[in-house]
């Protein structure tokens, strides 16, 4: 089983404690997004769990933590776009950010350090120039410390679109895409990064970029030495790659308010949830009720009973 840890939220920035009480445990409720009072109950035994693919915006609590995860294996990614107060309003300063990316990949390798630079957001603030000189500035800061950077194309939701009124959004056709990919692809390989996209049907490949899979089986084999066999997610979009994992976030519960955020509906539901939030609950937010019905999460490791071809990521 790959546990994802979270699409729906930011479980490394905001629910650290919760976590790891989850995984002294043993195991985690998650409530269905489509049905409320459906709950899978997940078994978190190191013994289940392939690897654990975290997803933040500020890995800067898991740091004195990982000991704790020294039974499992994972992998971060972590978003750092530089956008500011104006889009990703509660999020910590990006130099704080940067320190803590360097700080995770010097403790646990730079291959099981991946960063985010997504989505991509076109204003006339934030243009085309603005984002190669961005990307320029945190690619020097970052390019020792990594391999690889997953970018994307915003996705302009209907409920993206409600939050994002006063942004006054360009839109980004193939054509801008191509001109984006290539100067960015430039300056990764200045750094020795490798960029790959993220849920984009535009092929960049003449640029040098690459579909992604976020959920990586191929990453997946070399950070815990075997091979795997799983398949597509059926869960996600067709043009997502990632293979199957289990989620256990819930949407409306990520504090960082940025505008493009297709997880959150409001802020004043994620603040309502959060006061739901116990750290010793099974569930992230609230407490099981009469209604709710739990089954047990099937489960099973993708991991081929083959002797080791890969080595696990050096430090």
């Amino acid at each position: 089983m790959i546990l994802s840890a979270s699409r729906r939220t930011d479980i490394p920035a905001f629910y650290t404690e919760w976590f790891f009480n989850r995984l002294k445990e043993g195991y985690i409720y998650v409530r269905n997004p489509m049905n409320f009072h459906q709950v899978s109950k997940v078994m978190l035994t190191p013994a289940l769990i392939d690897c654990i693919v975290f997803w933040t915006k500020d890995p800067t609590k898991m740091l004195d933590k990982l000991a704790l995860l020294s039974e499992y294996k994972y992998y971060f990614q972590i978003t750092i776009n530089g956008y500011g107060e104006k889009i990703e309003k509660n999020t910590p300063h990006k130099n704080l950010i940067i320190e803590a990316f360097i700080s995770l990949s010097n403790m646990i390798g730079k291959e099981k350090t991946i960063w985010r630079y997504d989505p991509i957001i076109i204003t006339s603030e934030f243009d085309i120039e603005w984002h190669c000189n961005n990307f320029n500035s945190l690619a020097s800061r970052l390019g020792n410390y990594t391999n690889r950077c997953v970018i994307s194309f915003v996705d302009l939701y209907k409920k993206c679109e409600r939050n994002m009124n006063n942004i006054n959004v360009n839109s980004i056709d193939d054509s801008t895409m191509l001109e984006i990919g290539s100067r960015l692809s430039k300056v990764a390989i200045k750094y020795n990064i490798k960029i790959e996209t993220c849920s984009e049907l535009v092929d960049l490949s003449s640029v040098g970029i690459q579909h992604s899979k976020c959920v990586d089986d191929l990453l997946i084999s070399k950070v815990i030495g075997q091979t795997m066999n799983v398949g597509k997610d059926k869960n996600q979009r067709d043009i997502c790659g990632c293979v199957a994992s289990i989620d256990i976030g819930a949407y409306n519960t990520c504090s960082h308010g940025c505008s493009y955020c297709y997880a959150n509906y409001s802020d004043t539901t994620v603040k309502n949830n959060i006061l739901k939030h116990d750290p010793k609950s099974p569930l992230l937010i609230g407490e099981i009720g009469a209604e709710d019905k739990i089954t047990d999460r099937k489960m099973e490791s993708y991991v081929n009973n083959q002797l080791d071809i890969f080595s696990i990521c050096d430090k």
